[in-house]
């Protein structure tokens, strides 16, 4: 298939561009800079403006060509403090370039086959004892109206074009991300519990969310909205307990959640509170997760990591 992806050049797209190299697909990708990303057509645009998906801009004509596309664009959730100009950032980043996606959709004389787009897990909102599936309602915090704004917009697309939606949760992988952030701690023997401990942390290891989003635009089958996480959440205390434990590390030190508010302000929500997700119709499906356990996870994400620790020893 010839692809239009969005939002593909960070964390996800550094594993999901090549595995869809690797399937036989030819990938346009649009970026708002300019990169150099081997086998691939670059567009460089912003999707968040409209003026970007004017009549016979790059942009417009790539969506045309395109048979599926890939939109997971958004700016960082939990990199800096939600200052009214960050919260603006956010929502734009993630409900303008789906507007304006969608909108172009409607327009083109050949319509994409599929849209896979993005969502959160942030759709539930955040509790310690509710369980929540594909079925459950939305929450009532910021991430929830966010996450059900961002999935209204990308409903707008016209029947002609298969929409899955995968709300998903903690992307593990080793170069990036919430795992990534923790690892220089952890592997130096001072990591721990963030907070309570006690909050849940729905995850999935990249290598499945990239499964996931390669079978979505080939297999008809799939439609609708998904949980994109592993069927096995953790708690807080339990994923750095694992994490120190494959590294060889202790996990003592927790750190105490004012610290993080002081930091990040309404952005420490992410990490100091969660909400347990299971994918019951990713499982429902039939998707065979490779990493369904946060070890399995942590063995396939870590290995040179945990190769570097070991032959160091504990220190």
């Amino acid at each position: 298939m010839r692809l239009l992806l969005l939002g593909c050049t960070g964390l996800v797209g550094r594993e999901l561009v090549p595995m869809l190299q690797a399937a036989g697909h030819s990938l346009t990708v649009v970026s708002r800079r300019q990169r150099s990303i081997p086998g691939v057509d670059l567009v460089v645009a912003d999707p968040a403006l409209a003026a970007s998906w004017g009549e016979g801009s790059s942009l417009r004509r790539a969506l045309e060509q395109a048979e599926g596309v890939v939109n997971l664009a958004g700016e960082p959730i939990a990199e800096q403090r939600w200052t009214p100009a960050h919260l603006k950032t956010l929502f734009s980043s993630r409900i303008d370039t789906t507007t304006h996606l969608v909108e172009a959709i409607k327009a083109s004389p050949a319509p994409p086959q599929v849209l896979v787009n993005a969502s959160a897990v942030g759709f539930y909102g955040t509790s310690t004892t509710a369980s929540f599936t594909e079925e459950s309602p939305a929450g009532a915090d910021v991430l929830a109206d966010l996450c059900s704004q961002w999935e209204a917009a990308a409903a707008q697309v016209p029947q002609s074009t298969r929409l899955v939606i995968t709300r998903i949760g903690i992307v593990l992988a080793a170069d990036g991300g919430a795992l990534g952030k923790m690892l220089p701690i952890f592997r130096i023997g001072f990591g721990g519990p963030i907070g309570s401990g006690q909050q849940w942390m729905s995850w999935i290891a990249r290598t499945d969310l990239c499964r996931l989003i390669s079978q979505a635009l080939s297999d008809s089958s799939l439609k609708g909205t998904y949980n994109a996480t592993a069927p096995e959440p953790v708690s807080m205390r339990e994923f750095c307990a694992q994490l120190g434990q494959a590294l060889n590390r202790p996990s003592l030190l927790p750190v105490p959640g004012p610290v993080l508010k002081l930091l990040l302000g309404d952005g420490a929500s992410v990490v100091l509170e969660g909400q347990q997700v299971l994918p019951r119709r990713l499982q429902e499906q039939g998707f065979a997760h490779t990493a369904p356990s946060l070890d399995a996870a942590f063995a396939l994400v870590l290995k040179p990591a945990v190769a570097a620790a070991t032959s160091q020893g504990p220190r």
